[in-house]
């Protein structure tokens, strides 16, 4: 019998000057960038969250956290990478992602094919079973005021 778990991931970063903006492993041209510990990559972030999530294995802090200086401004499809090995010895296969960035700007829509691509070929899953959203905040908040991105996704897991 194959049983099925879902995982919820949510992340948030401040955009600040002199960093890189990277979404779903695509460097995103912006004159900001996510400020955080590592490269801030928001999109990972609440993918890598909600997959421990569906596993049960704790969160993104309990397994990279930010006071361990090996993660200083470490790429986050090391995260991703390491979280898939995880859950995959754990007996795990991921079925499907879906998630959402929400950042008033700029505008995503044209990386969003190249995020899904990458996040699946690191997954080693296909591009269908990989779904990115973007939206905005309608200019409320500290979203809507350009000041952080937020990320959501959720995660279903089958284990054999």
């Amino acid at each position: 019998m194959q049983k099925i778990r879902v995982g919820i991931g949510y992340d948030v970063h401040r955009l600040a000057e002199n960093r890189k903006l990277i979404l779903g492993g695509v460097e995103i041209p912006y004159h900001l960038g996510l400020f955080g510990h590592s490269d801030a990559d928001v999109l990972t972030h609440a993918i890598v969250d909600a997959i421990l999530g569906a596993a049960a294995l704790g969160d993104i802090g309990t397994h990279f956290p930010d006071t361990d200086a090996r993660y200083k401004g470490m790429d986050s499809f090391v995260f991703l990478r390491d979280t898939a090995l995880k859950v995959k010895e754990c007996g795990y296969q991921i079925e499907n992602i879906d998630s959402t960035v929400i950042a008033q700007r700029p505008k995503l829509a044209p990386y969003i094919s190249q995020m899904r691509q990458r996040l699946a070929e690191t997954l080693e899953i296909t591009i269908g079973q990989v779904n990115v959203k973007a939206t905005t905040a309608e200019e409320l908040g500290v979203v809507g005021e350009g000041k952080a991105i937020v990320a959501h996704a959720t995660v279903c897991l089958s284990q054999r």
